[in-house]
């Protein structure tokens, strides 16, 4: 984690997705419990690219940052290696949001055909993985209009907006719940499981 200084060290703007944000300090305040057993020191920095504001805060005798919010986007490693690079360079674009799009929907891609949903084209394979109860009705009625986000921009169709940072995100945020509900989850179980029988 960073530190609270006068800039906010991050790879990446949570709100544009920019590299190296310029993120200064904007203002700062400290705040207690009730019990005033839990001093804490808030920064609030502002990003030079999109104007976003980041909240930070540390503990009050130290300046290492507890937490971030919004949080940085991640990637989790339990994702397939494929599916994976695919968010990583999604997110690295969220600045050109026609290109993330694309790339989201290509991870959405590389989760299923990991699942061995591999026939067929994205749609017919979402479709699937719902009657397989892989994923909800819901999520595959969320994964079509992504597949549909996706198709529109490489096929350049006039008819349809160039979609915005918030697409995009809104895009990214449903490859994340995917790759939750498809692979870190059901992976961080296992794991649970396994400690507890050598425990």
């Amino acid at each position: 984690m960073p530190k609270l200084g006068s800039q906010l060290v991050l790879n990446r703007c949570p709100h544009c997705g920019v590299d190296n944000p310029n993120l200064t300090q904007a203002a700062r305040f400290e705040t207690n419990d009730f019990l005033n057993s839990s001093p804490k020191v808030w920064a609030c920095y502002k990003c030079a690219r999109c104007g976003g504001v980041v909240t930070a805060y540390s503990m009050k005798n130290s300046n290492q940052v507890k937490a971030i919010y919004p949080p940085p986007l991640e990637v989790d490693e339990m994702l397939p290696e494929r599916a994976r690079q695919y968010l990583e360079q999604a997110i690295n674009s969220i600045n050109a949001p026609a290109g993330a799009v694309m790339l989201a929907a290509s991870a959405v891609d590389a989760m299923l055909k990991a699942k061995g949903l591999k026939e067929g084209s994205l749609y017919t394979r979402i479709k699937k993985a719902a009657e397989e109860h892989l994923i909800t009705e819901e999520m595959a009625q969320w994964a079509h209009d992504v597949r549909l986000d996706a198709n529109e921009q490489r096929h350049a169709d006039d008819d349809s907006p160039l979609p915005t940072p918030e697409d995009a995100k809104r895009v990214i945020d449903f490859v994340q719940a995917l790759g939750m509900f498809l692979f870190i989850l059901p992976g961080r179980v296992k794991r649970g499981i396994e400690n507890a029988k050598s425990s």
